[in-house]
């Protein structure tokens, strides 16, 4: 799991592989572990996906924010900036 541009401004893209089916949820967060976004809370086959974050028309300011997925049993998190 990756996202790119990072650091970004207004949009970076989160990139995951699936090596089998399952119910997905992916989350951002901000430095204070508050849930900002969900993403994708849904059943996908296996595969990989691309899934963009953008800032435009949100309240969201500069700064560290995390981003969540968990798949299955599977569980990853990584840290992406926010530049405004």
């Amino acid at each position: 799991m990756q996202n790119y541009p990072n650091p970004f401004n207004p949009a970076t893209t989160i990139s995951y592989k699936l090596p089998k089916g399952c119910f997905v949820t992916l989350r951002i967060f901000n430095s204070l572990g508050k849930e900002v976004k969900t993403l994708v809370n849904e059943y996908q086959e296996a595969g990989e996906y691309q899934t963009q974050f953008s800032i435009l028309n949100s309240q969201l300011s500069s700064g560290v924010y995390f981003y969540r997925l968990k798949a299955g049993e599977y569980v990853e998190a990584k840290k992406m900036l926010v530049i405004k």
